[in-house]
């Protein structure tokens, strides 16, 4: 194998090229040494470096891989898959750098720009899961829904409750930013009420704290006659003909 001008690092450089080597695995998937050294132009010997640290903190596994058909002589090259905790990790570094945007986007345009940026976010959610949940009865709604957010990664699922369902997402991915936006939730909550086309109210967060995030959908059907009505972080909610208080008290 050919590497073009491999790039030895000092002691210094570490923690930079170490994030560099779990940022390609996480793109592009298990990969080998070899194929390391060849995406970001190092030496093999610089690789393995690496790699013994991430393995040492955890933050990676290797793998045998899976042989199909016959298998040649010698032994195949070892995988390296990026694990959960190292995910995570990962994670909560673009979560910090979120949390920077959002701060400076907030003093310089203001809280208005920060929910009109997360509703932009959850736009694209759902326009996807329209479809899904307008093909379903009025009644399998909640769980469509929870089947999607799933698919998406949320764990969410939906439990009963004496006043209607309850959809529980048990993982959050934005929990860490949303401690400080809460915004990201209330524009969540608004597009679970239109998906629904009724009422729904925000009852606990990961990112308050609390172990799941828990969504109240009262047992009554809308009226398709009626306007829909869209659930505010603060008890009120809002339809087409302007907000209204209901008298309720936040969770």
């Amino acid at each position: 194998m050919k590497y073009t001008r491999a790039v030895e690092t000092s002691p210094a450089d570490d923690a930079p090229t170490r994030d560099r080597v779990v940022k390609s695995i996480l793109e592009s998937g298990p990969s080998t040494a070899a194929d390391l050294a060849e995406r970001l132009e190092l030496t093999p010997a610089a690789v393995r470096r690496h790699l013994d640290h991430l393995l040492s903190e955890g933050t990676i596994e290797a793998r045998e891989p899976r042989v199909t058909g016959h298998r040649g002589r010698g032994r195949p090259p070892k995988i390296f898959v990026i694990t959960d905790a190292g995910r995570e990790e990962f994670a909560q570094q673009y979560d910090d750098l979120a949390v920077h945007a959002l701060r400076f986007l907030a003093d310089s345009a203001g809280d208005e720009a920060v929910l009109e940026f997360a509703r932009r976010r959850v736009a694209e959610l759902e326009d996807r899961y329209r479809p899904l949940i307008e093909g379903a009865s009025v009644e399998d709604r909640p769980r469509v829904l929870a089947e999607a957010l799933t698919a998406d990664g949320y764990a969410a699922s939906v439990r009963t409750a004496p006043s209607g369902d309850q959809v529980c997402q048990h993982h959050c991915p934005v929990a860490h930013v949303a401690a400080e936006f809460p915004q990201l939730c209330d524009a969540e909550t608004e597009v679970f009420a239109r998906l629904l086309g009724q009422h729904v109210q925000r009852l606990a967060t990961i990112a308050h704290g609390d172990g799941v995030c828990t969504t109240n959908v009262p047992d009554q059907p809308r009226n398709p006659r009626q306007p829909m009505a869209v659930a505010s972080g603060g008890g009120s909610t809002t339809d087409a003909s302007g907000p209204h208080d209901n008298g309720r008290t936040p969770a």
